[in-house]
């Protein structure tokens, strides 16, 4: 992971969280993953993340009840919060929207859309135009936000909200530990990873089993890989599916030439690796002549 130092919140001092008394305008839905950020000064603070450079769209995920909401339109921003909940879409069109109004930055736009983040054309909402992503995301659908993020990366200059842990720590690290694997490798091909601060479970409405991490990702300058990026993801996934093997044996469904087996990278494993040399290892397998 990073070697910046970390920000960690001093314990929860509040009450304890009671599911009859604390229930807020939505209910949390167990099957959508739902744990409601309830903390104002963390959910201030996960807004502050995004620099707003370069770009005014934005895309929040999973807005829930708008404690997160409130703070991005109060920015110079065309905000679009899409949710997946009936119930969380209406309450922000009608209570939230009201209530907030006065605070919604004059020159900007607040939109409310029902949609499933993971099957919508982004696109279709600003066009060719560059748009930021930020949300307290669904820990059940996170890594499939992270991948479907990649698929519209030439459009999307950061990336940031709340992740499990783990799932956060994961994306962020570096070579050499046990957590890194497919997910950071792919994501820091492209993009700068900030492991910001820890969360605690007792700020949320209900609380998660486990602690949060809220992370950044701000993209590279230069895009390109210099190898053929469908090849690039195929061996990462193919060298992590095997991850305990040397490359030589986890990359045996490329048919590497014997010449290039001779190549002392393929005596490592993958977690060894770092990003430059998974874009040097795929630039040796496509020139590749058996």
């Amino acid at each position: 992971m990073s070697k910046k130092q970390k920000k960690s919140y001093k314990p929860y001092q509040g009450k304890p969280f009671n599911s009859k008394k604390d229930q807020g305008p939505v209910k949390a839905k167990k099957f959508l993953g739902q744990h409601f950020l309830k903390d104002e000064g963390i959910a201030r603070k996960i807004g502050e993340t995004l620099s707003l450079e370069g770009y005014r769209n934005v895309i929040e995920i999973g807005p829930g009840t708008g404690v997160l909401t409130k703070y991005l339109i109060e920015k110079n921003i065309d905000l679009v919060a899409m949710d997946l909940d009936s119930e969380s879409i209406e309450y922000l069109n009608e209570s939230f929207s009201l209530e907030h109004q006065k605070s919604k930055h004059p020159k900007g736009s607040f939109k409310v859309l029902e949609a499933d983040f993971l099957q919508y054309e982004l696109k279709s909402l600003f066009g060719e135009e560059q748009f930021a992503i930020i949300g307290n995301f669904p820990y059940n659908i996170s890594t499939q936000i992270i991948f479907k993020m990649l698929e519209y990366k030439e459009y999307i200059p950061e990336f940031s909200g709340m992740f499990q842990k783990e799932v956060a720590e994961r994306i962020c690290e570096s070579k050499g530990s046990k957590a890194y694997g497919i997910q950071s490798v792919l994501v820091q091909a492209f993009y700068h990873a900030e492991y910001l601060f820890t969360v605690p479970p007792q700020v949320f409405n209900p609380p998660p089993k486990v602690e949060s991490g809220v992370l950044r990702l701000t993209r590279k300058t230069d895009l390109e890989l210099g190898v053929d990026e469908k090849l690039f993801k195929k061996v990462v996934k193919a060298a992590f599916n095997h991850r305990r093997k040397t490359l030589w044996n986890s990359l045996k469904i490329f048919n590497l030439s014997d010449v290039l087996k001779e190549d002392a990278i393929f005596g490592l494993r993958p977690e060894q690796l770092s990003v430059s040399d998974f874009i040097s290892l795929t630039h040796k397998i496509q020139n590749d002549t058996v």
